[in-house]
């Protein structure tokens, strides 16, 4: 098994009692740096991050998995972060996203419905002389490229 497979395998069996906590990512750099993205449906705590970090050290430590001195990373998917995973798009129903598309046109919507093959934006369209109007485009992730949540201070 190699190292990213048996990182994903320790923090899941971590979070199995946890299912609104889900892997965004685990990435391994020239074997010295270990990095563990993570997310959950109502967002991740320090807490959470700190016990799923005790337990894939002390794991590839008694398992001897790394043979080399390594950095292990474990984090929330952070504001400003890309959203990777459909589960994402589910937990920010109501948020203003800005996509880039694969065909590089960029967009920003009120992100309002989500399914298993696409999502549905709510964008103002302006027209001159006239007030601005919604406009519902549906996406599929296929067209994708990029996604970030936008933050709102009101």
């Amino acid at each position: 098994m190699n190292i990213e497979n048996r990182v994903r395998q320790l923090v899941t069996e971590k979070i199995a009692n946890r299912p609104d906590l889900f892997i965004v990512s685990v990435k391994i750099s020239n074997k010295a740096h270990v990095s563990i993205l993570l997310d959950g449906d109502n967002g991740i705590g320090i807490h959470d991050c700190a016990l799923i970090s005790r337990h894939v050290g002390f794991c590839l430590e008694e398992e001897n998995t790394l043979n080399d001195a390594y950095t292990l990373e474990v984090s929330s998917a952070g504001v400003g972060a890309p959203l990777v995973l459909q589960r994402q798009y589910f937990k920010n129903i109501g948020r203003t996203i800005t996509l880039k598309l694969k065909s590089g046109e960029k967009l920003e919507g009120f992100l309002n419905e989500v399914n298993d093959t696409s999502i549905t934006l709510s964008i103002n369209t302006k027209q001159k002389g006239k007030k601005t109007s919604n406009e519902n485009i549906n996406i599929t992730y296929s067209e994708i490229a990029e996604a970030i949540v936008q933050v709102s201070f009101k």
